[in-house]
């Protein structure tokens, strides 16, 4: 289960970085997310997964901690609204600029001689 978690982790923030470093926005944007899953998941198993276990400490011998899922929950709902605000960002860059590249110009194409 711990293999499984870490190579998800490791997808998550491999694919992430790949696309946060892409010249287009969605992709900026999308990699983020990608990113801010992994970190969501990391933090969640920091919690300890256990399946039948008690949150509450005392109620049973095996417990959770709650405090990873609290942080987690409060991550998701502050990273979806980051989410939507970068993407209305965008937006309205390329409405401005006319490009959907992250500097804001088009990449400069070589001259070929004829």
């Amino acid at each position: 289960m711990e293999l499984l978690l870490a190579i998800i982790i490791g997808l998550l923030t491999a694919a992430g970085v790949f696309l946060v470093l892409r010249a287009r926005s969605f992709s900026v944007v999308v990699g983020l997310t990608l990113l801010s899953y992994a970190a969501n998941l990391f933090l969640f198993s920091s919690g300890r997964l256990m399946t039948n276990a008690a949150v509450v400490l005392g109620a049973q011998e095996q417990h959770t901690d709650p405090i990873p899922q609290a942080l987690v929950l409060t991550a998701i709902v502050i990273g979806f609204a980051m989410t939507a605000f970068v993407i209305i960002l965008a937006m309205r860059s390329r409405a401005d600029l006319g490009s959907d590249h992250v500097d804001g110009r088009l990449p400069v194409e070589e001259e070929k001689p004829s």
